[in-house]
């Protein structure tokens, strides 16, 4: 299905998201220009967090409030996706406490559960609510 246009900028961010994700992986094959130090990983996630993560996450906070009370079936799918949101911003927030032998592990887990996340709101979230609330989408503009 192709994407409702309110959706576009989001999907766009999910792509740059999952490149993230793949950097930040603990099996990562080597991207030319992106450091495999796990300090430079560290400080491009947090690059990363704050230009795209954070307004992103905002965006969709947004559309699940406009979402919500709906349809019982995008409702749950809403409350998994909030807390996955709560989930994975709690990692990043961790990765400052995080002791540096434990890092490549802490940057793994967060990527692999951010990826999750992704393919989750894009497979499901997405294709539902284009489905049953192209309304909502209809009203929303950037």
């Amino acid at each position: 299905m192709q994407r409702h246009s309110t959706l576009v900028p989001l999907s766009q961010e999910h792509q740059r998201l999952l490149f993230v994700c793949r950097y930040l992986k603990n099996d990562a094959a080597p991207y030319e220009g992106f450091p495999l130090e796990t300090d430079a990983k560290l400080a491009y996630i947090v690059k990363v967090f704050q230009e795209v993560m954070v307004p992103h996450i905002q965006k969709e906070e947004y559309l699940f409030e406009l979402c919500q009370g709906k349809d019982p079936e995008i409702d749950r799918l809403l409350e998994e996706l909030h807390q996955e949101h709560s989930s994975i911003s709690r990692m990043y927030s961790a990765l400052t406490v995080t002791e540096e032998k434990d890092m490549i592990a802490a940057l793994d887990l967060l990527a692999r559960s951010l990826e999750d996340h992704i393919r989750k709101e894009e497979r499901v979230f997405f294709e539902k609510v284009q489905e049953e609330l192209s309304d909502v989408l209809d009203s929303i503009k950037w």
